[in-house]
């Protein structure tokens, strides 16, 4: 074996050598400060990455994954630092005070007061003597005092944002001589293993509320995109739903349009009549999809206009009924109404509450096969009580809360195929929510449902006509050639600006019958042409032109002084809301909206015909 002679000689050298002694001692603090601190950081570690591997929901900041940091951190300060004991406490909310929460004991975290360690004590700012244990209340002045003298007692646990978390406090005893005591080295800087501590523990909790930051981000994105998902899924089924109802009574008005071009029209075949009644009613079957679309987008925005009148609820009943009586007696289906014997009026829109009564009665007939389908109308104080019931196969009652949903369907093999939108329920309920009501459903299966709209009978809000509805009314009740299309007994020339040719050919024919002459433009400068050879009594504009907005060539026959004066009607597919402002406000003298009603734009003809002979 190889020797070395000189190694004795050099420890002696060093052991008599006091500078370098002081020097190695420095050394080992240090590496004991830094080893100490490396085993806490390694345990704070473990607990983040736990909650990372994991995946679990964070917990709130008292449960046991924030315990674990600060029991932890009293347990390593406790065995690294002999002869001392180690607490934290916490603050406690609105309060300018700290309850202490975790202390050691013999190297164990005590959790319980009746723990027989000796306590310790700590001087206060005002000489009191304070124990250090658990539960014990500590003033926060208090603390920052123990936190500024010469020998800290005391140390914030607080994030970069200066937000505190706790304070960590320590009390020692006497430093002994013994062999389990720190070296005079590390007693100067226990200080700053504490202060760095302290320091990694706050750094650790911080990481901690990052994470659950992140997992909250997480799990909202998550459920976003299965609301994304769910969206999608309705959206879809909506679009298969709508595109089923859209091509049914399509493909009747294409089928018995097709037979009628084939045959030859017949006005007095009762067989061609029975084509056109066909016809007619698949396209308002089309139009009240459309209607319903567009109502429940107009609630969803806010955007739907009531109408406050004062109803009679028996006169409406009444004739909700007759609407749907010769669909009952397709079905074999008795209809009832239960009435209370006396007058019944109530504040509502009376085509809002009628639309709500007919999509119950209509759901009804659809889902009832044989038996009664009835309306019951009663007043129970200031509320009435609308209930359509029937006696169908009943609605199971795991999908009863799926029900007012927009755009979802309830599966049911036992009644006819039809599907509809699924949007009645959903319109009926927003539409009795608007009139400060609600809607409840009562169904047993085989027995029967029961649908009850409640609302009150008055309204809070005042309810007026405008001057326009006034006269909207009585143009509509006033004048019979209104209904009944009646021909005028003088013709005039009537502009029609309107680049579809169908419209254009419908609007022609009709008004032709009525005794008008219908000079035709489709686009704006056959418009201008037909002005220079004859001024019309009328011109009806069409708002979508190929060449041109028809509000701007309004605007500009306003300006015009050899054109001012003639009155125009806007028959436009611009039917949402506001749009009839928007065409008042360029110039326009009446709005109608597509499809066109030809009774109602024949009475509006007649009305402004009359109007521009006056003016003449």
């Amino acid at each position: 074996m190889q020797q070395y002679p000189s190694l004795s000689k050099q420890n002696s050298e060093v052991v008599r050598n006091p500078i370098l002694v002081v020097e190695m001692e420095q050394l080992r603090a240090e590496l004991w400060l830094e080893r100490s601190l490396n085993r806490l950081q390694n345990y704070l570690n473990d607990y983040l990455l736990s909650v990372l591997v994991t995946k679990e929901k964070l917990p709130v900041r008292d449960s046991s994954i924030y315990r674990s940091i600060y029991q932890t951190l009293v347990n390593e300060l406790n065995n690294t630092l002999p002869g001392s004991q180690v607490a934290i406490a916490l603050t406690q909310a609105k309060t300018k005070s700290c309850k202490i929460s975790y202390l050691s004991s013999k190297g164990i975290i005590s959790q319980s007061s009746k723990s027989q360690s000796p306590l310790l004590a700590i001087t206060l700012k005002s000489g009191k003597q304070l124990q250090i244990k658990l539960n014990e209340v500590i003033e926060i002045e208090d603390l920052r005092y123990l936190e500024t003298q010469e020998t800290p007692k005391a140390w914030a646990i607080e994030d970069d944002f200066g937000n505190v978390w706790g304070w960590l406090i320590i009390s020692y005893t006497p430093l002994n001589s013994g062999t389990d005591s720190l070296t005079s080295a590390q007693v100067e800087i226990q200080s700053q293993l504490i202060k760095r501590a302290a320091s990694l523990c706050a750094i650790a909790l911080m990481k901690l509320k990052n994470i659950e930051s992140l997992q909250k981000v997480s799990r909202s994105l998550s459920e976003f995109n299965q609301e994304l998902e769910r969206n999608n899924q309705l959206k879809n089924q909506f679009l298969a739903n709508t595109s089923h109802e859209i091509r049914t009574p399509l493909s009747s008005i294409i089928g018995f349009t097709h037979l009628l071009l084939a045959q030859g029209y017949n006005p007095s075949s009762e067989r061609h009549k029975e084509y056109l009644s066909i016809i007619q009613s698949s396209g308002k079957h089309l139009l009240a999809l459309i209607n319903d679309i567009l109502d429940l987008s107009k609630i969803e925005a806010n955007q739907l206009e009531i109408q406050w009148e004062e109803v009679n609820v028996s006169l409406l009943c009444r004739n909700v009924l007759a609407l749907v009586k010769e669909k009952a007696a397709n079905k074999g289906l008795q209809l009832r109404l239960e009435l209370e014997p006396q007058e019944i009026v109530i504040v509502a829109d009376p085509l809002r509450l009628k639309q709500m009564l007919l999509n119950l009665i209509f759901n009804a007939l659809k889902f009832t096969t044989s038996g009664s389908v009835g309306l019951q109308v009663k007043v129970k104080g200031e509320l009435v009580h609308f209930t359509v019931w029937d006696t169908g196969a009943g609605i199971p009652e795991e999908y009863q809360a799926e029900l007012f949903q927009p755009y979802c369907q309830i599966p049911n093999s036992r009644v006819s195929s039809e599907e509809g939108t699924g949007l009645g329920l959903a319109l009926t309920r927003k539409l009795a929510e608007i009139h400060g009501g609600s809607v409840k459903v009562v169904s047993e299966i085989d027995r029967g449902s029961s649908f009850t709209v409640i609302l009150p009978r008055s309204q809070m809000s005042e309810f007026e006509e405008t001057e326009v509805e006034i006269e909207q009314k009585d143009n509509m009740s006033g004048d019979r050639s209104y209904q009944s299309g009646l021909r005028l007994s003088y013709s005039s020339d009537i502009l029609l600006v309107e680049d579809d040719l169908h419209n254009a050919k419908l609007i022609d024919a009709y008004l032709s019958k009525l005794g008008y002459q219908v000079i035709c433009a489709y686009n704006s400068v056959q418009m201008w042409e037909a002005l220079k050879r004859s001024q019309p009594a009328v011109i009806l504009m069409d708002i979508y032109l190929p060449d041109v907005n028809g509000l701007d060539l309004v605007k500009k026959l306003r300006q015009d002084k050899n054109y001012q004066n003639i009155p125009i009607i806007a028959e436009t597919a611009m039917a949402m809301k506001g749009d009839r402002e928007t065409c008042l406000a360029a110039g326009v003298d009446e709005y109608i909206a597509k499809p066109i009603d030809l009774p109602v734009l024949g009475n509006l003809v007649s009305k402004y015909c009359q109007l521009s002979k006056k003016r003449i």
